[in-house]
């Protein structure tokens, strides 16, 4: 589990190289660091969900970007905030 102010770095994963994935990670996220802003509950995981699979409830969380991070056009303190599940995240 990851607490509000938490770093965290979303993993560099490819899933869908190996095959059929559904994915609801953004691939333009995969190895940046961010922020986490807050815990939204506990969730069925939508990659087995799409497959029929039985899902384990995972832990979502709303995670903050700054966008010079991402991309290199931006304002100064642009930030972007994603939903992104804890199977993705990890500590930098």
């Amino acid at each position: 589990m990851f607490a509000p102010g938490d770093r965290v770095r979303v993993k560099d994963a490819w899933p869908e190289h190996q095959g059929p994935a559904h994915i609801r990670t953004p691939y333009y996220v995969r190895g940046v660091e961010g922020e986490v802003v807050r815990h939204l509950g506990d969730f069925a995981n939508p990659e087995d969900l799409a497959f029929a699979r039985p899902a384990a409830k995972v832990p979502l969380y709303h995670v903050r970007f700054r966008k010079d991070r991402i991309w290199p056009e931006r304002k100064p303190d642009d930030e972007i905030l994603i939903e992104i599940f804890g199977h993705w995240l990890e500590r930098p």
